[in-house]
């Protein structure tokens, strides 16, 4: 029979995706045939897979730490926010409908049927199936109709471990508050925890660690030392962005090309920037709300976002459209991807109320196009050539809206023949609506000598894969990871 297990957290942030992404790849190395499982993930960083549904980056990530294919049924319940209230509800792939945070609970009990469903399906193709809580089980405010920690681990039969995070401090607290505020049914769930994130000499924690176990009568599987190498992958939102833990938290002062990405408020697909960030030859950097824009920037990429309209409004409040304006001026290059690339056009027009109430904006007018907002969403992988350097280059598109304008009579790329995204004039501003493109090695070399640059990263996929092995490696060293696969069931 298939086997199961549970990472919860005691909090947000504490390295639950990637403590599942190295428990997935040291499955594998182990023999087993093994795929993730997050019931419910809130997250704009979204992928597609081949049959045209989307779940979480991080999923994605997990997927490929699993060695095997992305499917809908490993995110089953994706939110994608809007507001700071409300979200568009994801379910096996496609859009449901968008709500309100306050009454979204009343939605999930009709979702956990399906999220079990999908984890069943999970359990028929694998030997192992590895599950991600969301949030913590201690935001018992949210256990009356949860399907994401607790309440889908009862409903599963899945056993749980608990994860810590020492680096920002009281993981004592932490793990023994948790046990505190769950009702003793759900307590019993838990198995042990792991200690995460530990910068230092581990034998300083030897007595807490011991307490913990004293205390919670639970089983500690180890103390887990920060990764170094978390850099190198995919981060999964934009809270690691404000946390400095994106690779671009430190970027080369001496590389030649400075490129900026305009932090928007709703900045989705952030992980377009990770390949770009491995490059010796960028110095890349998130501008923050308040900041104003170098005057040495070459290049400005202006990210996709779940809210255009939205992000037009908090760009211009930044004064980032002057920056912008300037930077063109003298000469700098602008990249919009997505929901980017609807913002450099003249108008967003949105007749349906998909983002707010019905109404258009005008937008930056730094590319000759209107977009319009229809309820229709295109999801799907893609090859494309693109224009300007005739190179192939793979991506997906995610998104809702139609864009079109004389700029469009000078493509981005061609898919199967058909013209995508557009460039202005002068050739310093282009748009598109292909994600992932950087990820492409031919595409992001290519793109980086009409820059004048040479690309150091001879294959990002592989470099990703190295890196997960090298995770799986660092758990199996500092965790007993026999024992706890012991544990599934």
């Amino acid at each position: 029979m298939t086997k199961a297990m549970m990472i919860q957290g005691a909090g947000s942030n504490v390295g639950k995706s990637l403590l599942v992404a190295g428990l997935c790849r040291a499955a594998v190395h182990r023999g087993l045939s093994v795929a993730p499982f997050k019931p419910q993930n809130m997250s704009n960083n979204a992928a597609v897979t081949e049959d045209g549904g989307e779940i979480g980056r991080a999923q994605a990530l997990q997927a490929m730490a699993a060695r095997c294919p992305m499917s809908v049924d490993m995110n089953p319940v994706l939110l994608k926010p809007e507001t700071d209230v409300g979200a568009q509800v994801v379910v096996r792939g496609q859009r449901l409908t968008t709500v309100r945070a306050g009454d979204y609970g009343k939605l999930r009990p009709r979702l956990l049927p399906m999220v079990l469903e999908s984890f069943a399906k999970l359990r028929a193709r694998h030997d192992l199936v590895i599950v991600e809580g969301a949030g913590s089980p201690a935001e018992i405010n949210l256990r009356a109709n949860d399907i994401a920690n607790m309440g889908f681990a009862r409903a599963a039969d899945v056993p749980v471990i608990l994860a810590g995070d020492i680096d920002r401090g009281g993981v004592i607290a932490q793990i023994l508050g948790t046990q505190l505020v769950l009702e003793p049914e759900d307590a019993a769930m838990i198995e042990g925890f792991v200690i995460n994130k530990f910068r230092g000499d581990p034998a300083l924690f030897t007595d807490g660690y011991k307490t913990i176990e004293k205390r919670s009568g639970w089983t500690g599987f180890g103390v887990v030392p920060w990764f170094a190498q978390a850099h190198r992958l995919p981060a999964e939102d934009a809270l690691d962005l404000g946390r400095g833990s994106h690779p671009t938290a430190a970027p080369s002062p001496v590389a030649p090309l400075k490129i900026v990405c305009l932090g928007l408020s709703r900045i989705a697909n952030f992980d377009d920037l990770d390949p770009l960030a491995q490059e010796p030859a960028v110095h890349l950097t998130i501008l923050r709300a308040g900041q104003v824009l170098p005057a040495d920037t070459d290049i400005v990429i202006i990210p996709g976002s779940k809210s255009t309209r939205g992000d037009l409004a908090f760009l211009r409040a930044q004064g980032w459209d002057i920056d912008l304006a300037a930077h063109i001026r003298r000469g700098g290059h602008v990249l919009g991807i997505c929901g980017g690339y609807q913002m450099l056009g003249r108008e967003v027009h949105d007749p349906h109320g998909l983002e707010g109430p019905p109404g258009s904006d005008a937008g930056l007018g730094f590319l000759d196009i209107i977009t319009e907002m229809t309820p229709d969403k295109r999801l799907t992988q893609v090859t494309a050539i693109h224009v300007p350097t005739d190179m192939p280059v793979t991506g997906y598109e995610i998104h809702i809206g139609r864009s079109a304008g004389p700029d469009r009579t000078r493509p981005f790329a061609r898919i199967d023949g058909i013209d995508e995204g557009a460039i202005s004039a002068d050739g310093r501003v282009s748009g598109s609506y292909l994600h992932g493109m950087f990820g492409d090695d031919r595409f992001r070399t290519a793109w980086l000598k009409g820059f004048g640059q040479t690309s150091g990263v001879v294959n990002y996929s592989a470099e990703v894969d190295r890196t997960l092995d090298a995770l799986a490696q660092h758990l199996e060293t500092h965790m007993d990871l026999t024992r706890m696969f012991a544990l599934a069931r």
